[in-house]
């Protein structure tokens, strides 16, 4: 299909289904277009700057602190409007986005709408073992966590104190080693003093990873970093380690040949994501072809093969057009991707051509905790306190208004010098009496981790 015909008499329609980093890019990047309207559809009225979402999970910062609401960031952007829709399908040969309420017009159409967990399979362990995409799981998951620690200060039977103070994360990548450390430094420092009948040094925080090592992602000589700096940390990583049973209340993984059941109250997923369905609908009616987690193979200029004027940006495109793998699904691929893609947009209303999309690596950054971190800026690869700095420079920059800019920069000084964390609440459920199995209850094996 060849590209779409452009009106010189009215202004190019664009629009942006997902408000994430891609999208807002995307958007923000039309500003001085004076052709466009873009309209940026999002079933959510903010942007979530998902890299911190594991310090509202841990109690360091508040949902707002890390959220911008899409009006205020695009209210200066006249060319620009914000609808809070959910986007139910497209019609890709009529040009038009349907939702639950309306049917949209577009000239061209950029989709950036993320992607979710993946349990491989065994969806039946979300309920055991949330994993961390929104808001409202990173508020579930720190209720869990709090509500562990309240409810052993009131457990006399010592078993079931121990589960209560059993955490276990499922996968070692970026989400699953942040969340590890900062269980960790809560229960070994920040809450050491806060309770009476229990001692929370004795927690255990357990970081399982079927692959060989943690952090896969990252080089070797980074990745046994950051696993020293998890066990200094009080963390025990299992590497090798496939899980193959989750329930309420206990995990069971595999070692080898050795299998066994762990008791523990916090068991959080870690281990994997797939596509949003926004990949199932563009391959019926886009034509899409997709990878084996659902993602969208496009193009070298990011499009679709047969709708040039469909692209899809972020997590939910696959784009191997650089060395033959994927693009990882970090923030800077989706920035770079939704910028490239306006810049497009407006060369082909100029009647300009433009190369095909480059992605330029600024780098890769994990935190292990305070004052530890790895990072990968290619020509250069270190650790420790230095890369811990790098880390909080990188994300105060790429926050997206002055005022969260601010408030995170006073909170992480303020939990730095204090070792307080300001947003430990515990909302939503009431504190229930936690039933946990006991050690005696559940099958036990040699397997020490």
């Amino acid at each position: 299909m060849s590209n779409p015909t452009l009106n010189p008499t009215q202004p190019h329609r664009v629009v942006v289904i997902g408000g994430g980093f891609g999208g807002l890019y995307a958007a923000k990047a039309f500003a001085k277009s004076k052709n466009v309207d873009v309209t940026v559809i999002d079933k959510r009225n903010f942007h979530l700057f998902q890299p911190l979402l594991y310090q509202v999970a841990t109690g360091t910062l508040s949902p707002a602190d890390i959220s911008s609401p899409l009006r205020s960031i695009l209210c200066q952007q006249q060319n620009a409007r914000v609808l809070m829709k959910e986007v139910v399908d497209i019609d890709a040969s009529e040009q038009v986005v349907i939702t639950s309420e309306s049917m949209i017009p577009y000239d061209t159409l950029i989709v950036a709408t993320g992607v979710s967990h993946h349990y491989f399979g065994n969806d039946q362990w979300k309920t055991a073992a949330p994993g961390l995409k929104t808001v409202e799981d990173a508020l579930e998951i720190r209720r869990k966590i709090f509500m562990a620690f309240e409810a052993a200060e009131k457990e006399a039977d010592l078993e079931k104190r121990k589960a209560l103070l059993t955490f276990v994360i499922v996968g070692a990548g970026p989400t699953g080693v942040e969340l590890a450390g900062a269980i960790a430094d809560l229960a070994y420092n920040t809450l050491k003093q806060d309770f009476r009948t229990i001692n929370t040094r004795e927690t255990r925080v357990l970081l399982l990873e079927g692959l060989d090592r943690v952090l896969p992602p990252f080089t070797s000589d980074l990745s046994e970093k950051a696993r020293a700096a998890l066990t200094r940390r009080g963390v025990t990583v299992a590497t090798s380690t496939r899980v193959t049973h989750i329930e309420a209340h206990a995990v069971t993984i595999q070692q080898g040949e050795t299998t066994e059941t762990i008791p523990a109250q916090t068991i959080l997923w870690a281990a994997g994501v797939k596509a949003s369905s926004m990949g199932s609908v563009l391959e019926r009616r886009a034509e899409a072809t997709l990878d084996r987690v659902g993602r969208v193979i496009v193009e070298p200029d990011l499009s679709l093969t047969n709708y040039p004027n469909i692209f899809v940006i972020g997590d939910l495109a696959h784009f191997n057009h650089h060395d033959g793998t994927p693009l990882p699904g970090v923030a800077p691929v989706a920035m770079q991707e939704g910028e490239y893609v306006a810049q497009l947009v407006q060369a082909r209303l100029q009647h300009r051509a433009t190369p095909n999309f480059i992605y330029r690596n600024v780098g890769s950054l994990a935190v292990i905790g305070q004052n530890d971190a790895v990072v990968d800026l290619g020509f250069v690869r270190f650790s420790g306190f230095i890369a811990w700095f790098v880390w909080i420079v990188a994300h105060i920059y790429y926050l997206i208004e002055f005022d969260n800019k601010l408030v995170v920069m006073v909170q992480w000084a303020w939990n730095y010098f204090t070792r307080k964390r300001g947003a430990r609440l515990i909302t939503g459920k009431s504190i229930e009496v936690l039933e946990t199995p006991s050690v005696s209850e559940l099958d036990k094996s040699p397997v020490k981790v």
